[in-house]
């Protein structure tokens, strides 16, 4: 069941690999470059966070303007139109609805810890905007247009935001975990983590 997933992951990232190697090196020698001169004090994880984030919108980008054949037939405005006609066991259920749900989890986690988020409104808005600027592009550069992604979307947003929700329950109740170096061992746990399931 995972296969279609992981295909598509292994595909993402075979196709993004070039952009993303000159795209953190820029980006980790610009930010070392002001930290230094400002004589700012480097927090890991605040640092590593930032850096996966910009990532992850780069891989977004890449993933969504990434052109196929498609006619303006194709669109979709009925929202549960395509979502309805995949079943369970098809390999492009899990392609297009569990993927297009797993896509934007980290965008709803990422919001979510840089607003701050304490409910679930703002991420939800962001969430919203940043899907319909996709979906209208996608139509504009000639791809598909479908509101059942921006459901899909809202969906893994959410989901991103309980993860957030839940690690921040969580530290409040262990107040140790605040801690710099905890969390940078966390964060660096959690990367590990992502690069293993790629490999």
């Amino acid at each position: 069941m995972l296969g279609p997933l992981s295909d598509t992951i292994q595909g993402v990232v075979d196709f993004t690999w070039p952009m993303l190697i000159i795209s953190i090196v820029i980006m980790v020698s610009v930010r070392l470059t002001y930290l230094l001169k400002k004589q700012e004090k480097i927090i890991l994880h605040r640092e590593l966070l930032m850096l996966f984030f910009a990532i992850y919108i780069l891989c977004l980008f890449q993933v969504v303007t990434f052109q196929d054949d498609t006619s303006w037939a194709s669109n979709n405005f009925i929202p549960f139109h395509e979502i309805l006609r995949y079943n369970i066991t098809n390999r492009l259920f899990w392609k297009n609805v569990i993927g297009n749900m797993l896509m934007f989890l980290p965008f709803g986690f990422f919001i979510s810890y840089y607003i701050d988020a304490e409910d679930l409104r703002l991420p939800l808005i962001l969430t919203t905007i940043a899907s319909l600027a996709i979906e209208i592009v996608q139509m504009l550069i000639g791809r598909v247009f479908d509101v059942d992604d921006i459901l899909l979307n809202l969906i893994g947003g959410f989901c991103g935001f309980l993860i957030f929700h839940v690690f921040h329950k969580i530290g409040e109740r262990f107040p140790v975990l605040h801690k710099d170096w905890i969390l940078d061992i966390l964060v660096i746990l959690a990367i590990f983590g992502f690069l293993m399931l790629l490999i």
